[in-house]
This record gives C-alpha cells, structure tokens and sequence, in this order.
C-alpha cells in the first residue's frame, strides 16, 4: 500500500463543560488518587536473574533465556504507566518493556501529521501520579512526548528499555508456569526471553500501516499521496491544492493546520461526523495552579474532567435525541445561518455510537470561515490524473491528497498468542475486567476508554495488575487464571462502537458478556471501584502454585 508518493511515484513506506467545581469533587479526588496498601514484600528470587546492559547507542544486549517476573510490551503512554506502577506498587518484581520501535511514545512518536494533538484533555490523558503542567489542556504532539520522556527521565525508567524487539510469539507453558516470547531484534537477530507474567501495553491498532480503501484508479494520480500514519518531514504542502479524505478525529486535526500554508484545502467525506469545538485551555485549571500546589490543583481538575465526562456522556446516551440537536445547533453558530450544516454536520447516527470530535477554540469552524477550507460530502467515483472525481460528476483538482480514512486494527501488536503450543484465537476469548482474557493465565491487556480518555483505564488496569502480583506473591500462588464457565461466555465484542475501523476488525476482538467480571463496563467509577478496591479472589480468577 502506498503511504506516501512523490509524483514520480517514487512510494515510501462542546461547549459542553464547566467551571463549577464543589467540595464533592476534592473529595473524590482523593478518593480515586488514594493510594491502595500494596505492602513491601521481600525480593523474588527472579530478581536475582540479574538484567541486559544497554550497550553505546541505547539498545540492549539480551542474555541467553533471560527471565523476568514481568515483561510489558510496547514502551507507549500505557507501558510506560505500567513500569511506573510495577516500579513503585510491587518493587519486588524484576520487569523489562520491549519496544518494537527505536523510540518511545507509541502513538506520539509514530504520528507526525501536521497539527498532531490529543483529542482528550490532558488532566485525564495524563497519568493521575504525575500532573500536566503545561496551560493547553489539548496538547500537541510533541508536547504529549517530553511529558512521557520526562516520566521515564524523573522515574529512572529509561533503562527498563528494550528497544528495537518485536514480539513475534507468546507462548505459555503449563509446566514451567511462565511465557516464552520469541523476539525479533531490529538487526535481524533472534530472541528468546521468558516472564512470569505478560502485560500487553502495545495498543490496538496496526502501526505499520492505516486503513486505505480500494479507490479505483488509485495509481492514476499524479500528484502527491500521503496517509496520515507515514507522514515525513519532506512533505511539503505549502501553496498547494490538498484534498483530505476523512470526517473522524485525523481529518478535523489536519485541515485546520494545512490551512495555514496550503492554498486549498478539501474535506472530502463520505458521510459527517459529530464535531465540537472545546477550549484550548481550562480556565480554572490555570487559576487553581496559582492558589494550590500543582499536585492538588491537578487532582481537583482531573477529577472534575472525569466527573463532567461522565455525566454528560450518560445524558447523551440517555437523550439522543435532543443532544443531537444541541450539537448541530452549536456548529451552526460557529459557522453562520448560512452553511450547509444539516449535510455537512448532522451525522445519521446519535452521538457516541461513534466518538465524537473535538477541536480546539473553534479551529476548524474558523478555518472553514476563512474560505481557505471547504467541505464536500459526497462519494469518491475515482481517482484521475489531477485530482477526484465524485459519483455526483464534480471533479476535485488537487496537488495532493491526504487518505485520513482510519486505522487498521490489530490485537496484541500482531503478537501471536499460545498456550502449550496452540493458538489462542483472541476474537474466541471473553474479556476480565477489561484487561484480561478468559482461561489465558497470567496475562493481561490495557485497553483504554473509547468514550473517554485512554490513560485512565491504562491506570486502573496497572494498578489491578500490581495488586494481582501482590495478592499472588503474599499467598505463595504462581499462576492466576480468568476461568470462564460456558454460562458466562460473551457474545457482544468488547468495543461496540459502529465507527468503521471497529467494525472492520470486530472478530478479531474479544467478547464480553452481560454481568461482571465479564462486562466491559466504559465508565471509570464502575472499573475504580472493581479494579482498585475490588476483590482480587473473587470466584472467577482461580489461583495454584507450581
């Protein structure tokens, strides 16, 4: 698939918030940020295994059969989190991260698109141990990466690094009691290590390649093609006719910032997506910083973030109907009683059966208005030598063309999972609690909220995981199982979102069933409750000693 294209075709890879805040929300701040008594056990004797030595250029020499209490995968805002807890909550167990990439970051490091941010704000994108001080609550890219390399940085956990091995297979052997990863070194070498306990922290989607249609007449194009997801600094779009093809969260980030040096821009989309503007910057955020110590300031916005999206989520869902109204009318006044906004922004679906958009201080509504934007709703027929053409018969001229058409999804990093030799088919599973899959022993996932921020469920699921580790190591037991009985078996995937880069993948997924520990509850209250001050032995998980 052609990611990025020269035209020698030369390819390489709402308003809706508040700044009331109530003594309630101090009060369950400290709630959620209260520290569960995890105890300080005595070393493991894995630790005892010793650890690789990074050698000049940062990577690391691995050890024949190196073996590990913990081993995180993928070295993003969710594993980075992970070592962090392992580090400070179950300072017993010896763990690595494996990192693919030669970087660290994840989704921050591999996208670099112009004008790449968070589309949640960062008081609950951000970790709940370590607060965002910057004063733009949706933050950029770059900014998102020095607040994670400075995690790493204040932690000492820079060294936990490996860099540059891909985990090939998993394998978990019922007699020895641990996993065997097979690993592919990014110089082409060969590994093997071995853990106690593997936790998945590598995402859900594939890092190698985007979501690209079938376009008829794809490699007619003259012009530049360059997907959102393999985006490189040479590309230069200054002065020129752009076409961005997408409604979801990329396109609404890219248009607004091509604006600014393209002579044009296009936003071609098939159908419409929610989108509301948000400010930029929490006001009150900012003034509780001046008064508060920053720890505390950032407890009472974070939970007040939390408590907002909970709330006006349910309402929605409750309502459909009448918050559609709301959100349309909302755009309609950022862009005047004149445009379009019943083709162009009334999706025919309710709000939160897909995420809905944010942008910030009204972006692309004020890029809309400054005639350097436009926007098309309608069906790509083709591609020609010079731009699109639309089943409607309009021809769309372009110097470039920016396919912001979505993700591909891919569980467990591509990862292929084993037990005893024998592939476990993920979509065939039932989710734990969100982070674990039925009859896998010692194994666990972090999947973040689609309805929320990503990092608090990452949270909650390291801080379950070093809980499980404790209770584990306390009662001398070596294997932990979700054990699943035929009654409780899921037929719902575990993500119902009928956004089109879930439903492409939906067998792939997990299931879920319909009572607890099985169901995927989307709420933070619900999985704060279940995972940090629930019962570890709660019946399901079924623990032996090897």
């Amino acid at each position: 698939m052609c990611e990025y294209r020269h035209p020698n075709k030369a390819r390489l890879s709402c308003k809706l918030n508040s700044d009331c805040i109530f003594v309630s929300f101090c009060l369950l701040s400290a709630l959620i940020d209260i520290n569960v008594n995890t105890g300080r056990l005595k070393a493991s004797p894995l630790t005892a295994l010793g650890g690789a030595k990074a050698n000049a250029i940062g990577f690391y020499v691995t050890k024949p059969n190196e073996h590990f209490d913990v081993l995180i995968v993928g070295a993003g805002i969710s594993g980075i989190g992970a070592a962090y807890h392992l580090q400070n909550k179950s300072p017993s167990r010896s763990f690595a991260i494996l990192e693919g990439r030669e970087n660290i970051g994840g989704t921050w490091d591999l996208f670099r698109y112009p004008g790449i941010r968070s589309d949640s704000d960062m008081y609950t994108l951000g970790y709940s141990f370590k607060p965002w001080r910057e004063e733009d609550a949706i933050a950029g890219g770059d900014s998102i990466l020095n607040y994670l390399n400075e995690t790493l940085d204040e932690n000492n956990l820079r060294d936990k690094i490996r860099f540059g091995m891909k985990v090939i297979t998993a394998n978990w052997s019922s007699a020895d009691a641990h996993w065997s990863l097979e690993i592919a070194s990014s110089d082409g070498s060969k590994h093997t290590l071995t853990c106690s306990f593997l936790f998945m922290c590598s995402g859900y989607y594939n890092y190698e390649k985007g979501y690209l249609p079938d376009f008829k007449g794809y490699d007619d194009f003259e012009g530049i093609i360059a997907h959102p997801q393999h985006w490189t600094p040479d590309i230069d779009y200054k002065g020129k006719k752009v076409i961005v093809i997408g409604s979801g969260a990329t396109a609404v980030t890219l248009v607004p910032a091509m604006a600014e040096d393209a002579e044009h821009v296009t936003m071609l989309q098939r159908s419409p997506s929610y989108v509301v503007s948000q400010p930029q910057q929490d006001k009150l955020a900012i003034k509780l910083r001046r008064w508060l110590p920053h720890w505390l300031a950032y407890k009472i916005t974070r939970t007040k973030k939390v408590l907002l999206n909970i709330f006006f989520y349910n309402l929605i869902r409750k309502y459909p109907k009448l918050f559609k109204a709301r959100l349309i009318k909302m755009v309609q006044t950022e862009l005047g009683p004149d445009f379009d906004v019943k083709t162009h922004f009334t999706p025919d679906y309710n709000p939160w059966d897909q995420r809905v958009c944010s942008v910030p201080d009204a972006d692309l509504f004020k890029a809309i208005k400054s005639d350097h934007v436009s926007v098309i709703t309608d069906h790509i027929d083709h591609f020609t030598k010079t731009g699109i053409k639309l089943q409607s018969g309009t021809h769309l001229e372009a110097d470039m063309i920016v396919p912001a058409t979505g993700l591909a999804l891919q569980t467990l990093g591509g990862m292929v999972l084993k037990l005893d030799g024998k592939e476990i088919k993920v979509g065939e599973t039932t989710n734990y609690k969100g982070m674990s899959l039925s009859n896998v022993p010692n194994f666990a996932w972090t999947v973040g909220y689609t309805n929320s921020s990503w990092t608090l469920k990452a949270d909650l699921t390291a801080t379950y995981v070093c809980r499980l580790l404790n209770y584990m190591e306390q009662h001398g037991y070596t294997v932990c199982t979700p054990a699943l009985s035929d009654a409780d078996a899921g037929a719902e995937p575990i993500l119902t979102f009928s956004s089109g880069y879930i439903q492409r993948s939906i067998k792939e997924l997990p299931k879920q069933g319909t009572v607890p520990p099985w169901k995927n509850h989307q709420n933070y209250i619900s999985d704060l409750l279940a995972l940090k001050f629930g019962k570890i032995a709660d019946g399901v998980m079924k623990f032996s000693k090897k």
